[in-house]
């Protein structure tokens, strides 16, 4: 693998070396790696940035002081070429680039795992935001056809209440007027009374002073 962080295409010779092949462990310009890519033998290789490779030579093994460059897929721990065959032996390995790119792997596996949960669970709350928001309109239905309800109840009570008041009071007017009515006949019949016994009165007075 090439030890500098900047590098030149491997291939061309020439423009800058943008792009790795974690197969081939070589560095490509964006050109070379479209012509990799056609080639029958390397069409399904695996590319990253160059930028987002980890330097060799920044960590070395403290037991024998080399570079770390293979991942111990039975520990899990990054070992030089020495640990191979100490106490390592019999351990499967891969390459430290290849254990890089598999951890990518599965760091945007589990990525996009947890954002298909975070969708579904946007989704879950979204639904249930609707159906709070149905449930909220059906109340105040149910609430405003009650209330329009109990509204025309009392408004019918009060127009029957109304109109018996009405009626009554017709009735109870109409008796008044029958006892006033009595009461002007019964004074009419007195002044009438009264005026005949005046005249009575007078014819008795005018017969007195005639035998006189």
């Amino acid at each position: 693998m090439a030890q500098a962080a900047s590098k030149t295409c491997e291939m061309c010779m020439s423009a800058a070396g943008i792009q790795y092949c974690l197969d081939c462990e070589e560095y490509y310009c964006a050109n070379c790696k479209l012509l990799h890519y056609r080639q029958k033998l390397s069409r399904t290789h695996q590319f990253q940035k160059a930028t987002d490779l980890i330097p060799e030579g920044t960590s070395k093994c403290n037991e024998h002081r080399e570079e770390l460059t293979l991942m111990c897929n039975t520990c899990g721990v990054l070992v030089c070429t020495s640990c191979v065959t100490g106490k390592h032996n019999g351990h499967t390995f891969s390459k430290f680039s290849g254990a890089i790119a598999q951890l990518r792997g599965e760091n945007e596996t589990r990525i996009n795992s947890r954002r298909r949960e975070a969708n579904q669970h946007k989704k879950n709350i979204e639904q249930s935001l609707i159906w709070f928001d149905n449930a909220v309109e059906s109340v105040i239905k149910t609430i405003t056809e009650e209330c329009t309800m109990i509204k025309r109840m009392v408004d019918k009570s009060i127009a029957e209440m109304i109109a018996f008041v009405k009626e009554q009071s017709q009735k109870e007017k109409y008796k008044l007027i029958q006892m006033m009515s009595e009461a002007e006949s019964v004074l009419d019949a007195g002044l009438k009374l009264d005026k005949d016994r005046q005249e009575l009165d007078k014819i008795k007075q005018d017969r007195t002073m005639i035998q006189k």
